[in-house]
């Protein structure tokens, strides 16, 4: 009997996993690039004369750069052109004017011919100035050109020697003009100011910081970086907003990046059919100090100034929100021929700055717009409360119905062959 019950319970519970793999569909594939180029990575790499100091695994931070970097190259994916550019390996005198442009290309990007670069970077000395902001400006240039994803992965042993070019604001700079470049940074056994200045340059374009005190953990880290680059990515297209609904730009179903100024309004548009539901999001990246009460706002409005539905976060009491969206259901219309509605997008931030932090150029802001079927269709996640909840519900109530049959079932044989004995 004991055998006789386990196999009812086996039984329930086959049918409960099949219920399950029935209910949850396979999860979406990525968002694919928006552009056919290769991937594009320009390795910086520190070479002043600190790079000199042996604290990295007993080591000099030179010697840990070369053998992470010797890693990296090996374990580069086929698909990515990879390049590597220097600062302050070529200038050791003091004139600081020279020394703020030592930057140089040490291995293209493009095809990576392992050898080559390998025997490039063994060349490298420790020399020279610490000429960041310089060095970034030249590797933007460095992946300039087609539409693939971009990125820079700074590797540093200290703050940037040739102010009053802030690598901060060179950073604000690269990602205003909306190419779609990451910078992220890496900084080899770091100090509070060289900590800051390297996390403002990752925060302002999106990218990571990153500390690092051994040679594995560098190794690990830029291979990470390297990896993510060749992985399927969504490229944000850049847009630039209107100061009125008038004379906005009309956007199609996809992510943009814009750039708004401290208490600015951006206006968009989006044409929505009759039966289709506007879905969209806005966030605004704090990319340097800003004073404690802010917010953001996005709502959408008709072209004549009504206003249809407001974020979610309006009204809530916070005053840290950085991000918020809505959604717009447009009900069906009787006529086969109706034409779509121009609905206003408008984002307005509240941020403000104390005096001495720059306004220019304006906060990173990311806009996703998705215009869908609107949820007259039973397969939409709009159309019930529970979206495809209802579904699994309505399985496991199936589920539970043939256990309890067959529990039923084979409760009634037990007791007859009870009663036989």
């Amino acid at each position: 009997m004991i055998t006789r019950t386990r196999l009812a319970a086996g039984a329930c519970a086959l049918l409960a996993a099949l219920a399950a793999g029935m209910a949850f569909p396979a999860g979406a594939s990525a968002g694919e690039p928006t552009g056919e180029d290769a991937p594009k990575v320009d390795l910086v790499l520190d070479v002043s004369g600190s790079m000199r100091t042996r604290d990295i695994d007993g080591g000099t931070r030179m010697a840990a750069a070369k053998q992470a970097f010797n890693e990296v190259l090996d374990a580069t994916p086929e698909e990515v052109q990879l390049g590597i550019r220097t600062l302050g390996a070529d200038y050791p005198g003091d004139d600081r004017k020279t020394g703020c442009k030592d930057t140089a290309q040490l291995y293209p990007v493009g095809p990576l011919d392992r050898t080559e670069a390998k025997t490039a970077v063994a060349t490298l000395a420790p020399t020279g100035w610490t000429p960041i902001g310089p060095a970034l400006l030249k590797a933007a240039d460095d992946l300039d050109g087609g539409d693939g994803f971009k990125r820079i992965v700074l590797i540093s042993d200290g703050e940037d020697t040739c102010a009053p070019l802030d690598p901060c604001e060179v950073a604000r700079e690269i990602a205003a003009k909306g190419i779609g470049l990451t910078i992220d940074t890496l900084g080899l056994v770091p100090n509070t100011k060289m900590r800051q200045q390297l996390s403002c340059i990752a925060e302002a374009t999106g990218g990571t910081y990153t500390s690092v005190e051994h040679t594995d953990e560098l190794t690990d880290k830029v291979n990470q970086l390297v990896d993510r680059a060749a992985d399927p990515v969504v490229t944000p297209v850049a847009t630039e907003g209107a100061d009125a609904c008038a004379k906005a730009p009309t956007l199609k179903s996809g992510l943009y990046t814009d750039r708004e100024e401290f208490g600015q309004q951006r206006w968009y548009r989006v044409d929505v059919e009759p039966g289709q539901e506007l879905r969209a999001s806005v966030s605004v990246g704090a990319d340097r100090a800003v004073n404690p009460s802010y917010g953001v706002l996005l709502r959408a409005v008709t072209v004549h100034g009504r206003e249809i539905v407001r974020g979610e976060a309006a009204g809530n009491g916070r005053t840290d929100v950085l991000s918020t969206g809505l959604r717009y259901p447009k009900a069906e219309s009787d006529e086969d021929d109706a034409a779509a509605e121009a609905v206003c997008l408008q984002v307005t931030n509240s941020f403000s700055v104390a005096s001495g932090v720059k306004t220019t150029p304006g906060l990173p802001l990311e806009l996703t717009v998705d215009v869908v079927d609107g949820p007259g269709d039973s397969d939409d996640v709009a159309a019930f409360g529970l979206g495809r909840g209802w579904w699994l519900l309505g399985l496991l109530v199936l589920v539970g119905f043939v256990a309890g049959l067959l529990w039923g079932w084979l409760s009634r044989w037990r007791f007859a062959i009870w009663r036989t004995n």
